[in-house]
């Protein structure tokens, strides 16, 4: 059986996987969704503007430390791949798959700003007005958007990762590709650009971004 470490995208919490938290665990499987540093309903102001992508990491490397976990299998959402990618670097080992759902699979030196689209971009800035540090959630139509998202830490989605190669070795990296939103989506090149890539198996779910919550036993099952 696998050890799952669900990694949510910008604004969201471990509460984003929960329609499929349980399906995991009812194959048998054991899994750990993470709230990442700054998207905590108790983190202070401090703890936000202090917050970037090496703490995220960490957050990852941190839950590897305290549960003994030796054979991983990380999942990372949308900004959640920059995560996942930085923690598998770092890890030593200790990951033996990676999956990025709907989600950035960064080279050395880029970031989730440099990665996504110029549209984002704006709404990061704007985000960002306020405070200068924590980029507020974009308004979703019709509905708003779930109201348990949170400003994110601006720094995550500024900072460049530093990749030494190590993250390459995954033995298994899958990438999932959410094609029911092709207006918006940011990641139509990274799926051609890995669908060309023996190392990488990629597939496609008719789904908007939050897959997740749309095709919870879809998603399942690929993570499976």
């Amino acid at each position: 059986m696998a050890t799952f470490i669900l990694v949510p995208g910008a604004w969201h919490g471990a509460w984003a996987f929960e329609a499929v938290t349980p399906l995991l665990e009812r194959a048998g499987h054991t899994v750990h969704a993470l709230t990442l540093t700054g998207l905590r309903p108790d983190d202070d102001a401090a703890t936000v503007a202090g917050a970037n992508l090496d703490t995220h990491a960490d957050d990852v490397l941190g839950l590897l430390d305290r549960a003994r976990i030796t054979d991983a299998t990380l999942v990372g959402h949308s900004y959640g791949g920059m995560v996942i990618s930085a923690a598998a670097d770092r890890a030593g080992g200790r990951v033996s798959r990676l999956v990025h759902l709907d989600a950035y699979v960064p080279r050395d030196g880029q970031s989730c700003w440099s990665l996504t689209t110029e549209s984002y971009r704006q709404s990061f800035v704007d985000g960002a007005a306020d405070t200068g540090y924590a980029v507020r959630p974009p308004l979703r139509a019709p509905r708003g958007g779930d109201p348990r998202r949170r400003p994110h830490p601006l720094a995550s989605l500024v900072q460049t990762i530093r990749l030494t190669g190590a993250a390459d070795q995954v033995p298994r990296r899958d990438f999932i590709y959410c094609s029911g939103w092709e207006d918006g989506t940011p990641f139509a090149a990274l799926r051609a650009r890995l669908q060309a890539d023996p190392d990488w198996h990629v597939h496609d779910l008719p789904t908007a971004h939050n897959a997740m919550r749309e095709a919870p036993s879809a998603v399942a099952r690929l993570l499976i």
